[in-house]
Parts: C-alpha cells; structure tokens; sequence
C-alpha cells in the first residue's frame, strides 16, 4: 500500500516496543464522537487478560476531517500505550490498516470497528485464537450458529448475499468475511499483505481469502454483534466495488495461474480465426475475390503498405497523449497494444476490444485505468474531430462548386445504387451528421473544462451516495476527466495530436483512393475530384461506423462509400464501387488482424486476458483506483 503521510507516529507514543505482543490497531475517520471512548475501553479490556505493557493500542487515522486527529493526538500524548498515525489523505481503511500493521510493534495484529459493534467480550477469544498459536488468522463470525447478531434487512440481505458471492466465486469456507474483528500473525501479515491490491472494504475479504488459498490456518467463531448508527452498504460501494473486487480475485487466483503463453498465444490464435469468421457474415468474400481478381494487385499492395505506414503514426500519436499525462511510453510498444486492441474491436461489438488496451498498459507498464480510458476518450474525440474537419472541408468545396443538389437528390432518393440500399445511405448520414455535432461539441466541453476552476464530479456523485466509498469514487471519476483535459486541453497538445489525427486519415483516406483506382477509372475523371469525393466519402463513412451496429462497425461505412462516391462520380459504375468499398475494409481488417497476430506474439498477450511475466501487475494503487479495477 501507498500513500501520502504527514504527522505519522508520535515519538512519545513509543514505548518498549520489544516487549509488545498485541499490537490493536483502530481504523478511524471522521470518528471524533467515540473515538476516545473505544480507545479507553480498548485498553481497559485488553489489560484484563495481557501482562502490563506487552500490548498497544493504535489509532489508524485516515485522513479525518474533523477533530478526530487532535483527540488520538491528545491520547497519545497522556498513554504511552497508544500511539496515533495521522495522514493527510485518504489512504482507505484497508491502506490505514496496512499501514499501521507495518509500523506496528506486535507479533499478533488485531484490529476492529472503532463503534465497537462487536461485543468486547469477545477480544480476549480473538487475541488468544492466534496468540497462542491456534490460527495464523482469525476473524468474528455474525452468521455461525451460537451469535447474537440483530441485523436489520438492508444490512443483512446485501450481506448474506455478499458473503455467498465470496463463497462461491472464491472457494472460501468462511460465513463471514466482512465482519470487522480480526487478527493475524506477524509471520502471514508479512507474507499476505504483498499480495492483497486492495486497500479499502474487500481489503477484509482479500485478507482471508488469500490465506485460505496460502494455507494458513483461518479461525472463524461466533460473536455477538450489535448494529451502531446507519448503516454505509449502497449502490455503489457494493454492486460496483465489491462485486468488480470478487471477480478481480477469482481471476488473479483460479484464471490467471492457468494462462501460459501458450495459452495465450492459442487464444490469441483463436480470437483471429473467430474475427476472420465474422468477417464473413457481413462481407461477401465470393463478391470481394471475384471483384479484387479483377484490380491491379500493385495497386492493392500498395494500398495495404500505406494503411500499414498509418500505425506507426498511432502509436506517436497516442505516446503523445500518454506524455501529457505524465507517461513515457515507446511508439513501438503502444503500436502493438493498438494493434490488439484494433483486432479486439472486430471481435466484439460496441468496441469492446479499447478495455484490451487499457488493460495493455496497466498490465505492461502501471498506467492506471483511470488514465487509460482517458486517453482513449482524448484520442477518440481527435479521430472524430480530424473526419469532421475532412468531411467539412470537403462538403465545403461542393457547396462552392454547385455540388450539393446532386448529393442530396442522390442520398434522399428511393432505391438502390448497385446492391447498396439508399436507406442504409441516409441512415449512414444522419449517423454521421450526430457524431460529428457531438464530437465538435466534446472539444469544446473539454476546452472550456480546462479553463475552468469549477468541480462538478463530486457534487454529481454525492447526489448518488455520501458514503465514503463514493467519495473514493468521485476520485477516481475526477482523475479520468482531469486526465482528458490534459490530454487535449493545451494548445501545445491540442496541435500536436490534432495534426498526427490528421495525418492518420489523410492515409486511411489515401488507402480507399488506390483501391479504388485499382478497379480501373473512366478516362476523363479528374483524380483531384475523385481523391476530394474519396475524403469526403471515407470520412463520412468512418463516422457511420461510430454507431457499434456490427463487429468492426462494417456495414454502414461499405453503404455511405458506395452511394456518396456514385452520386458525386456518376462516371464510375456502382459494381465498381461496391467492390472498391468491401476490398477496401477488407484490406484494412486483415492488416488490422496481422499486426494484431504480431503484437500478441510479441506481447505475450491474448483478446482475453494480458500475461504480465515481467511485471508485477499487483501493484500498489492510490485511493479507490483498485477498488475498480
């Protein structure tokens, strides 16, 4: 666990720290109302079954704002029993925990609520379960026969639920994994605590679950536990939180193990054939090879090499969005994770394949989620924004030029135009009239976002919960959004991935150019025309495709091809065109598919999961950035 800290262990605090046994540590926040109250009443309990001086009571404080601090300053000061570690930050009761055992004194590490819920008689049965050497962990039980726990519905349906969850998912054997009274030995404190990435509620579970799993000894018994004040279970701690943690650690535990690289590589393998098979559903590939035999195979080579030329410039491009956000990654690798996350993206509908790639660079390089996913929205809404300024240039110049009757005309008319429905045109259009006003109208948002001091995150998250848990979750929304205004928020920034996004369609624009004269050109077509009418029909394709309708987004991009380059270049037959549009995403997907066949190679890293053999994806992360992992 990691944190920032200020003010931690008085010095006064410390007292024959050789001859402490029991080190009881109380996390607090915002407790100033009964803290002092369970630290006398800790003290008074623990000196009726322990030696004087073999124990010490510690006030884990976490970044309180009230006048909790100044009370287990004030206790601290009076007892050199207890000692007060204060931080200036939410580390989460799971990272005031840790970090509280770490510095504690004890070979036995005890800790409960600070509300004393659990009946105090209890204590002496839990310090000796494991001071004896009984169990390496012990924990209360409130749902083993022979308690006394009066919970009312809203606390004791979410937790029967929960605990089941736990059980069945995790393989635990326990009843009761959140109940806050445990103990454990120095010796697996210090071998599990490495392990756990939680550090707020799950931490609870985490710490039994992995100990079970490492074969210590786990004792469960029956308290009598008594509800004190409202309860914190919501919506978003724990359907969103707890539930992501169950799944994150039976992943770590019962899948992960079992992925070698061959495995990866097998299923790497797979997910290629299964989007070469999909390809085939919406792509007719009898039309596209009878229609390619008839191109020129040097036009078509050459168009495969300039669309490849396009990735290097990805991976410049989403480094320098990276680099905003105070990472340095190599071009070269951020071009496989793109890769990878590109053939994901013909796999799975509504773009599935992007949490690929956040995956990627959180796996390979510690790139938080929040982070990812935020330079992902930078560089979608660059994408977005260079094919309106393509398209608009463009339909600019047919504006000037008289053009636009015939467009229209064309689009709204009834019909087909080869084998394309117009309908599917139109519809196509009107998509990418949508995302075009939504993608100006994102830059603008986060340009005025950028200049402006005002935070809307937390007051819309409060409106949700006012738990503190939603208030670890406001964090880590406000880092995403604070991460997307730099990202594309300066001008220095803005310029420099606005230009690579250029330049990325500009080829992906100068590919369908060359498929398309590979068909073969009436004479008489001024190729300064039909490269305009390509941007402007590639673009507007490209924006279609936004709408996740299929795999690959292929259906509307072949239909606004097809019919806008027909109506604008009547010249060209619509059978030519049609196969144009299909070769033309088909040469796309399997360059797409081959760097992602390479890059998963490479990487060691499959559509399903990432195998990180050479870092350690365990890693300690700030406030609730685990907790949603």
């Amino acid at each position: 666990m990691s944190g920032p800290a200020a003010a931690a262990d008085a010095p006064e605090a410390r007292r024959s720290p050789a001859s402490v046994e029991v080190s009881v540590v109380l996390p607090a926040y915002n407790e100033a109302q009964t803290i002092e109250g369970t630290v006398r009443e800790t003290l008074s309990t623990l000196s009726r079954f322990l030696p004087s001086g073999s124990f010490e009571v510690m006030v884990a404080e976490d970044g309180c704002d009230d006048a909790t601090p100044d009370i287990a300053g004030r206790l601290a000061a009076e007892d050199a029993r207890v000692r007060h570690f204060h931080s200036d930050e939410r580390l989460g009761r799971g990272g005031a925990l840790e970090r509280a055992f770490a510095a504690a004194d004890g070979d036995v590490l005890v800790y409960f609520d600070t509300d004393l819920a659990t009946d105090m008689r209890h204590l002496e049965e839990l310090v000796e379960t494991v001071r004896s050497g009984e169990a390496d962990v012990a924990t209360g039980s409130r749902w083993m026969p022979g308690r006394t726990a009066d919970r009312p519905p809203k606390r004791g349906v979410p937790s029967r639920v929960y605990n089941g969850f736990v059980r069945l998912f995790l393989r635990s054997s326990l009843r009761d994994h959140q109940c806050g009274f445990k103990a454990v030995s120095r010796e697996a404190f210090e071998v599990l605590h490495h392990d756990i990435r939680d550090n707020h509620w799950f931490w609870d579970t985490e710490l039994l679950v992995r100990a079970q799993r490492r074969g210590y000894r786990v004792a469960e018994f029956p308290v009598d536990w008594t509800p004190k004040g409202d309860t914190k279970v919501d919506l978003v701690r724990d359907v969103l939180g707890m539930g992501s943690q169950v799944l994150r650690t039976w992943w770590e535990l019962s899948v992960q193990p079992r992925i070698t690289r061959k495995v990866s590589m097998a299923v790497g393998i797979l997910m290629t054939v299964v989007a070469v098979g999909l390809m085939t559903l919406y792509i007719d590939f009898e039309q596209v090879v009878a229609r390619a035999s008839e191109a020129d195979p040097a036009l078509i080579a050459g168009a495969a090499l300039v669309y490849l030329f396009s990735w290097p410039l990805r991976g410049t491009r989403y480094r320098d969005i990276l680099s905003e956000l105070g990472y340095r990654e190599s071009v070269g690798f951020l071009t496989g994770a793109i890769f990878i996350s590109q053939t994901g993206n013909l796999v799975f509908p509504a773009r599935a394949g992007d949490a690929v790639r956040a995956y990627v660079v959180k796996a390979r390089r510690r790139i938080p989620y929040a982070s990812g996913f935020a330079s992902l929205a930078a560089e979608r809404v660059f994408d977005l924004l260079s094919l309106v300024a393509l398209a608009g240039l463009v339909f600019v110049g047919l504006v000037a030029t008289g053009r636009t009757t015939e467009l229209i005309v064309g689009i709204t008319g009834s019909g087909t135009v080869g084998d394309v429905d117009k309908n599917a045109a139109r519809v196509a259009a009107g998509v990418a009239a949508f995302v075009g006003v939504a993608a100006v109208g994102a830059v603008v948002a986060i340009v005025a976002s950028a200049r402006s001091e005002r935070n809307l995150v937390r007051p819309v998250v409060a409106r949700l919960s006012d738990d503190s848990y939603a208030d670890m979750v406001a964090g880590v929304v406000e880092r995403f959004v604070g991460d997307l205004q730099r990202a594309a928020g300066t001008p220095g920034a803005f310029a420099r991935v606005g230009l690579s996004s250029l330049a990325i369609w500009t080829l992906d624009v100068l590919t369908a150019f060359l498929v398309l004269l590979a068909f073969g050109i009436p004479a008489g077509v001024p190729l300064g025309y039909l490269l305009a009418v390509s941007f402007f029909a590639v673009s507007v394709g490209n924006l279609a495709k936004v709408l996740p309708l299929s795999p690959g987004g292929i259906g509307l991009y072949e239909a606004a091809f097809t019919v806008l380059v027909v109506v604008l270049v009547p010249a060209i037959s619509p059978a030519v065109v049609v196969g144009a549009a299909f070769v033309d995403h088909a040469v796309k997907n399997l360059v797409t598919l081959a760097g992602g066949v390479v890059s998963m190679a490479s990487l060691n890293v499959s559509l399903t999961t990432a195998v990180d053999e050479s870092a350690d994806v365990g890693e300690r992360v700030e406030g609730a950035e685990s907790a949603q992992d």
